[in-house]
Order: C-alpha cells, then structure tokens, then sequence
C-alpha cells in the first residue's frame, strides 16, 4: 500500500454506481478522485476532473444497467479526458459490461457489444476488468487486455453460509444453454443437477423479415435448379424438469437476471416438481421493468444478486432480493494490476468451462 499513498494510483468513479466505487476505494485506502460528472441542461454529459492526471495509473469505476447510454458516455468521456491529459495507463473497471446480451447477431441486426468494445478502446483504455460477461468470447472484440473475473466464489460461499440444509438442495439450469454454470455449481458442491428444458413463454409472432423470399428459382439460363432442402421448423415442447427436484431445495443459477417472467416460469415448475424451497442466485441483478413486483408475487423464497449493478430501488419493492458483496474481487484486481503482479490467483481453480 506504500506506492499507492505516494499519488501514482487514482481512482476515479461514473454516476452509475458510486456505493461500489467507495467500497473498492475504501478498501485500497484510497480515496476517490475529485471528478464532477453531470449532465448539462442541453443533455449532453460533462466531465471535470479536479485533479492532475498526469503520469498517473488511473482507474474508472462505471457498470451497466442503470441509465446504460449516460453510463456508457461518462465512462468514454471520463476515459478519453484522462488519455488526453496524460495519464499513465486508464484501465476500465466494468463489473457488468452493458450491451453484452446483444454480443451476437440477430437477422438484420448488429454485434453492439463489438462496437461498444470499439468505442471504448477508442477512447484510452488500456485494460478492462469486468465480471461475468454474458458470453466469453467478447472477450476477443477488445483490443486491449480483458480480466474477466468470476462471482461464483462469492456465490458459493453465500450457499454453504446462508442456505439452511443448503446439502438437501439441487443445482437448477433454467434452460440447456445455462447448463455448463450449473453443472460448474453442482460439481463444486457435489449436488445433484436438473435442468429445464422446454418453452417458458409465450413465442413472439414471426415478423414480416424476407426470410420466405424470394421465391426458389427452378430454372437459370435454361437450366433446371433442384429445390434446395428446408429446415424443419423448431417446436420446444411443453416446459418440463430433467432430473429429480422432489423434496428437495432448487437453487436456480445463472449469469444475470433481467426480465423475471422466465425465472417465475420456472420456479412454478419446480414447485409443482415437488421442490419445497426455490433459490435465484445471478451474477447481475439487472431486475428492470416490473420484476421485483413479479418476484414477490411468485413462489420464489430468495432472489441473490451481486452488487456489479445498484439494485436499491428493486430492494424496496421486493423483500425477498439479497445482495453479495463482490468488491473484495474488484479492489484486489485494481490491487495486482497497479503493482504488476500476476492475475493468475484471482482464477485459481477456474476452468474454462467455468
């Protein structure tokens, strides 16, 4: 901690989520950097920073989800002024990067998370370090490094601590593709596994997108075409539990929580299962919308979350949503990034799988 007192270490923080700005400063035994971020009457956002920046490794603390696009600017902007004030190194401490649902594409649509890791590399950061990140492979739209670190030791740990009779319980994937983090869970605490599979809402309507057109050409230049096979379309079948929930507890895990309407789905499954206690544990606790309200009303006991987003406003409407703590993870990477030390241990034990 020597180095840091002697001012080559500045930790700087966004609006999104000041809480979990002073904790990591808090326990870095730093404080936060003066810097006045707000939006002018005009809407465009303004950032002053307060203090020299020059020659210093800074650090800007910004998450996702609340208000993402003024996030996003203050973080560009709060980035891109430290770059042209001459500071050292910017890194980019992101614990839920926004966009990051939107990483594939989708009929006419566009990768947003690679233009949003365009925009930030753009901007002067040099490192990013987030958490969780919906796929792993966002990773390689950086052109700067990425420390992506894991909130599963935060979330194990608040299982054996906090769940009574946790050892009764069963790891629940809520659809096929959440069923590699839940056997992860499952292996680690040597519980059994199910997974739900099947439709858990209601399918949009197909839009008018071309994709029956044009129509299949039999003949070019005289020269009959054989028709070219179709897809058989898909129909999930009706919602349904593999594996065995009866009498015992479901802790349903995934990366994040958004809308609640397929948690809620599940969870009236499981109960009707048998499951006699059902669990949401997610990384990020996005909960926009009305899903507090639905939460509460649903058969779910608890809904655990990680404070990479401010959920406080979902707290009040909601009794059952409880936080983890994850800033121990995010100052200790802060930590061995500012003295050049390895990230390695911040991963022990982590598979790629994981």
């Amino acid at each position: 901690m020597n180095n840091m007192s002697r001012g080559a270490l500045l930790v700087i923080s966004g609006n999104s989520h000041p809480e979990l700005s002073r904790l990591v400063a808090a326990r870095l035994g730093v404080e936060l950097g003066n810097v006045d971020v707000y939006l002018q009457d005009n809407k465009e956002t303004k950032v002053d920073i307060g203090e020299s920046v020059r020659g210093k490794d800074v650090f800007v603390i910004q998450t996702g989800a609340k208000d993402v696009n003024n996030a996003i600017m203050e973080l560009l902007i709060m980035a891109y002024a430290c770059k042209t004030s001459s500071a050292n190194s910017i890194v980019g401490v992101i614990p839920y990067l926004p966009y990051s649902k939107q990483s594939q594409m989708r009929k006419r649509g566009s990768i947003v998370a690679k233009l949003l890791a365009t925009m930030l590399c753009k901007s002067g950061l040099d490192h990013i370090i987030t958490m969780d990140l919906h796929h792993k492979e966002i990773q390689g739209f950086f052109d700067v490094p990425v420390d992506n670190l894991r909130a599963s030791p935060f979330i194990l740990q608040y299982i054996q601590e906090h769940i009574p009779d946790w050892r009764n319980a069963v790891i629940v994937a809520r659809n096929p593709a959440s069923a590699q983090r839940a056997t992860s869970f499952a292996e680690r605490l040597r519980l059994g596994l199910a997974v739900i599979h099947g439709e858990q809402k209601v399918p949009e309507q197909d839009k008018v997108d071309g994709r029956h057109s044009p129509p299949t050409v039999r003949t070019f230049s005289g020269h009959s075409l054989d028709m070219l096979p179709l897809f058989t379309p898909k129909e999930k079948p009706p919602i349904d539990v593999v594996g065995d929930v009866g009498g015992r507890i479901a802790i349903i895990v995934d990366d994040m929580i958004d809308e609640a309407e397929s948690f809620v789905a599940a969870a009236d499954v499981l109960k009707e299962r048998g499951a006699y206690k059902i669990y949401v544990m997610a990384t990020h606790g996005i909960l926009s919308a009305d899903a507090p309200k639905k939460i509460e009303e649903s058969c779910i006991d608890e809904v655990i979350v990680t404070n990479t987003v401010q959920h406080d406003l979902q707290k009040l409407q909601s009794d059952k949503i409880r936080t983890i703590d994850i800033s121990p993870a995010m100052c200790e990477a802060v930590r061995r990034i500012f003295h050049k030390e390895s990230m390695s241990y911040l991963f022990r034990n982590i598979s790629m799988e994981d």
